[in-house]
C-alpha cells in the first residue's frame, strides 16, 4: 500500500490481521481438499449423467460441442485437474500456457480472496486502484534489466496487448501501414490480429484491410532448400530487402514470436532475428516482440533474455501465465494521450495474482541451464525416446526434421505419425480420455504439444504421465 494511502480505510482492510486469519482459514481447507488429488482417475459413475447435462448445455449456448469435454469442478492440486464428472487429469497443457503454477496452487487462491476484499471488482483507466500499476511497475522493472523498455500499458487479454502494440508502431512510423510478420505465426483473434496471423481458417470470411507481408521461420525443412543455415539467413534478409525495396517506408513493424507457438513450437538462433533486427533498425521498422506464450518458459524468465536481444526489442507483449496482460515499450515508442486506454484494464485477481506469479518466478528456481526448466525439458525428452525406441512404428520420420522431440524449455513438442494431422489430433483426444490433456500445433507436419506447469511438476510425475500417452497412442496406432 503506497504511503500516502496508509491511514486510509482501504489500508485497514488489507492489514485487518481478523481477514487475513480467515483468508489464512480458507486457504488451508481448500487445500486439505484438494490434497486428496494425488493421480489421474476415470469419471465417477454417479456423475457421468449430470455431467453430460451440463455439456449439452455448454454446447447449446456455444452453438456447438467443446473442443474436450472438459468443465472443471473447481479443484486441482498441481499438475492434476478434476472435472465436473469426478474424473481427474494430468494437465500438461494449462489452458494453453496460461496455468503455468498448476492448480489450487495456495499462494494464488491468497492472493485471490485477498483481492476479493477490494471494492470493486474491475479496474479500469478511468477508475483504477493501485494494483494495475504495481503489476506494471514490476513488469517494467523486470523488462528493463536486459533491455530498454520502460513504460507498460496493462489490458484485459493478449490479442488486446498485441492491438495496443501495433497502434504504437503505427503512430511512431506514420503513415506507415505495411506489417511483416513471420509464416506460420499466430497474433490472436480479433479483426486485424487474425489478418496479421497466417491461418486462412482464422480469417475466414474477414474482409482483408491490413496489409501484412510474410517471412519464412528458421526451420529445418526451409533451411535444406536453401542450401544450409548461411545461405537461409542470406536469402531471408534478400526477401525482407526485398519488401523494404518494393514498399519504402511503409512497413510500421516487424513482429517477431521469438519463438512459434501455434506454428508448431519452432525455434530459432539468435544470428538469425540479429541479421533481420538489424535490418529493421537499419530502416526504422519498429521491433516488436511477441512473448504471450513464451514468457517465463524458456532459459531466462523473457526469450528475448535467452536470446540476448534485449536491446534491439522497441515493443513487447505479455499475457497468459502473467494473468493480466500488458504491452511495454521504450520512451522512444511512448504513445501519445489518447491512443491507448480502456474501460477495463483488468479485475483485482488479475492484478493480485500476476504480481504473485512475477515474484515466483523472480525468486524461484526454474531458469539457467540447471533450472527446473532445463531439468523437466530433458525428462520430457527422455520419456519421449524411451516410448520412440518401444513403438518405432508409431513415430515414423517426419519430412523435413530430424528429432523427434523439440521445442524449448516449457514449450515441449513431439511429433508421432509421421506429423500426420489427423492422427495428431486423434492422439490428443485419445490422450485426454486417458488421463492426459494436451494439444497439437503446426501446420504440417503436426505435433502434440505441451505447456506443463513446471514450477509444480515432480520427476515421477513424467512416468504416469507417458502411461497414459502410450494407451492412447496405441488406440491411434491401431
Amino acid at each position: 500500500m503506497p504511503e500516502t494511502m496508509s491511514h486510509a480505510v482501504g489500508n485497514q482492510i488489507s492489514k485487518s490481521e481478523e481477514i487475513r486469519a480467515a483468508i489464512d482459514a480458507i486457504v488451508a481447507q481448500v487445500g486439505q481438499y484438494n490434497s486428496t488429488i494425488t493421480d489421474a482417475r476415470p469419471p465417477q459413475e454417479g456423475l457421468v449423467a449430470e455431467y453430460q447435462e451440463l455439456m449439452d448445455r455448454a454446447a447449446a449456448v456455444k452453438g456447438r460441442p467443446l473442443l474436450y469435454p472438459m468443465l472443471g469442478s473447481g479443484a486441482g492440486n498441481g499438475p492434476l485437474v478434476e472435472l465436473g464428472d469426478g474424473s481427474v487429469k494430468w494437465d500438461m497443457i494449462c489452458g494453453i500456457g496460461v496455468h503455468f503454477f498448476g492448480h489450487g496452487h495456495p499462494e494464488l487462491i491468497r492472493a485471490s480472496l485477498q483481492a476479493s476484499t477490494q471494492d470493486v471488482v474491475k479496474h479500469g483507466n478511468l477508475q483504477s486502484n493501485f494494483e494495475a500499476y504495481r503489476f506494471a511497475e514490476l513488469m517494467v522493472s523486470l523488462a528493463k534489466r536486459n533491455s530498454k523498455l520502460t513504460q507498460c500499458f496493462v489490458t484485459t487479454s493478449g490479442a488486446v496487448a498485441n492491438e495496443s502494440a501495433l497502434k504504437v508502431c503505427y503512430q511512431k512510423h506514420a503513415p506507415a501501414s505495411r506489417v511483416i510478420a513471420f509464416k506460420d505465426c499466430f497474433m490472436g483473434r480479433t479483426i486485424t490480429m487474425a489478418q496479421l496471423g497466417d491461418s486462412a481458417g482464422g480469417r475466414d470470411g474477414i474482409p482483408l484491410s491490413t496489409q501484412v507481408d510474410y517471412m519464412p521461420f528458421w526451420t529445418e525443412d526451409n533451411i535444406a532448400k536453401a542450401g544450409g543455415e548461411a545461405q537461409f539467413i542470406e536469402r531471408s534478409c534478400e526477401l525482407l530487402q526485398e519488401y523494404i525495396t518494393r514498399y519504402p517506408k511503409q512497413h510500421a513493424c516487424f513482429i517477431f514470436e521469438l519463438i512459434q507457438g501455434e506454428g508448431g513450437f519452432n525455434v530459432a538462433p539468435r544470428e538469425y532475428f540479429v541479421a533481420l533486427m538489424d535490418m529493421c533498425k537499419a530502416n526504422s521498422i519498429a521491433v516488436w516482440d511477441d512473448e504471450i506464450q513464451c514468457f517465463g518458459r524458456t532459459g531466462e524468465m523473457f526469450a528475448y533474455e535467452t536470446l540476448d536481444l534485449g536491446d534491439y526489442v522497441d515493443v513487447f507483449c505479455v499475457g497468459k501465465m502473467t494473468q493480466a496482460c500488458a504491452t511495454l515499450y521504450t520512451d522512444e515508442y511512448a504513445p501519445k494521450p489518447g491512443l491507448l486506454s480502456g474501460t477495463f484494464t483488468g479485475s483485482s485477481q488479475d492484478f493480485a495474482a500476476g504480481n504473485k506469479i512475477l515474484e515466483m518466478l523472480r525468486g524461484g528456481d526454474l531458469y539457467g541451464n540447471t533450472g527446473k526448466i532445463a531439468k523437466h525439458h530433458a525428462l520430457f525428452r527422455k520419456h519421449v525416446a524411451a516410448l520412440a525406441a518401444k513403438h518405432p512404428d508409431w513415430f515414423p520420420a517426419v519430412k523435413g526434421q530430424s528429432e523427434l522431440s523439440g521445442g524449448i524449455g516449457g514449450m515441449m513438442k513431439m511429433s508421432p505419425f509421421g506429423g500426420d494431422q489427423k492422427k495428431v489430433i486423434a492422439a490428443c483426444k485419445a490422450c485426454f480420455d486417458e488421463g492426459v490433456v494436451l494439444f497439437w500445433c503446426g501446420h504440417g507436419p503436426y505435433h502434440v504439444r505441451m505447456l506443463p506447469p513446471i514450477p509444480v511438476m515432480e520427476e515421477s510425475h513424467w512416468p504416469k504421465i507417458f502411461e497414459c500417452i502410450e494407451r492412447a497412442f496405441a488406440k491411434v496406432a491401431s
